[in-house]
């Protein structure tokens, strides 16, 4: 479920069942469809590999734990997805697994920073959210959060970067079990529209 909500918040719609039979290796004929069964797996791979405690002990937080997310995420993406509409330069950009992005970046009305200073940027954000109490930690996980999307540091896949982030900080503070999902909380003001253009609730029937 925190992989349907995640691919709901991409504007990706990939019903439960579809999600159950990626993981089957039972996949849809259809080529885009497929496509998002891919994603949702492997969104799914990345977060079992987080809740058996791949970023524990602050690795979130730190560059290597945020590109690791990135890496292991894209490189089970099909070629098709590896590909970012540069709303700049109006042309496709290819998205490196792991890789910070080389290009200027406009997400809606959020002009990002040069991709000369994300380095700089990332760094002070390990810095300063890596090393504070446990208290003011799970204060923090929220900007954190934003500030992450802020820097955005991927030519593709900051969001779902975030999320997984997110996800590891309170499954590594609150102990949550992973049962609490940082995704489905984002995803309560995303609607969806169905195959007749009725938008509705995302909430699986």
């Amino acid at each position: 479920m925190n992989c349907y909500y995640s691919n709901l918040i991409e504007g990706h719609h990939t019903h439960p069942v579809d999600i159950e039979r990626a993981l089957k290796s039972d996949f849809s004929e259809d080529a885009r469809q497929r496509n998002l069964q891919l994603e949702a797996r492997a969104h799914i791979s990345v977060q079992q590999w987080i809740d058996h405690g791949g970023l524990k002990e602050g690795r979130a937080y730190q560059v290597e734990g945020i590109l690791e997310i990135h890496r292991r995420f894209c490189d089970l993406l099909p070629k098709d997805l590896l590909w970012a509409e540069d709303p700049v330069a109006k042309e496709s950009a290819q998205v490196v697994p792991g890789g910070l992005r080389s290009r200027d970046l406009k997400v809606g009305t959020h002009v990002a920073i040069s991709p000369a200073a994300v380095p700089r940027f990332l760094d002070r954000f390990s810095l300063v959210y890596g090393k504070t109490s446990k208290t003011d930690a799970i204060i923090a996980i929220a900007a954190a959060h934003h500030r992450l999307l802020w820097i955005h540091p991927f030519m593709d896949g900051n969001g779902r970067v975030a999320r997984l982030m997110s996800h590891a900080v309170t499954l590594d503070l609150l102990e949550t079990g992973a049962v609490w999902s940082i995704a489905r909380g984002l995803a309560r003001n995303v609607r969806v529209q169905n195959a007749s253009g009725e938008l509705r609730s995302p909430a699986p029937q």
